[in-house]
């Protein structure tokens, strides 16, 4: 199932029995756990960094409908909008907890965390630790001296 994927690295561990990907459209890099139940969905790319964890039930969702077409029910119509399909970008080191659900256009920088059951629509910045809906920055992981060993220390 692995080849399924648009492009993958070493290390990959996922349940495809319970989890709904649409294959084509998602990169994973190296050392990647994705937890059962998971639902990655989009028409444009997913992109998934190296050293990434997510928990179970961890939806990724790149694509909206169009809502905008006047005398038309929704359910019919097709024709997208430039904004409605966004690529998702999640870099290196991340952790996604059980039950998260991430929104088209958005970038989670490297070695953040995302809590479980945060709403995730809007980019997330490095180092970060976020919850809640719609999911904010609640603190940083480290503080500034300690994020430069770690970072020394990692080789970023």
């Amino acid at each position: 199932m692995i080849s399924l994927f648009k492009a993958h690295g070493k290390n990959v561990i996922f349940s495809p029995a319970n989890s709904l990907f649409s294959y084509k459209n998602i990169v994973l890099g190296n050392d990647v756990y994705i937890g059962p139940g998971a639902n990655f969905s989009s028409i444009t790319l997913i992109t998934i960094g190296n050293k990434i964890m997510f928990g179970p039930n961890v939806t990724i969702m790149g694509g909206d409908h169009n809502i905008s077409k006047i005398g038309e029910y929704m359910y019919d119509v097709e024709e997208k909008l430039p904004e409605n399909d966004l690529p998702i970008t999640i870099e290196d080191d991340v952790w996604i907890g059980t039950g998260a659900i991430i929104l088209k256009g958005v970038t989670i920088k490297r070695g953040s965390v995302v809590a479980a059951g945060a709403l995730v629509n809007k980019d997330v910045p490095e180092f970060c630790i976020v919850a809640g809906v719609p999911a904010k920055v609640i603190k940083k992981r480290f503080p500034e001296e300690a994020l430069i060993i770690h970072r020394a220390q990692l080789k970023y």
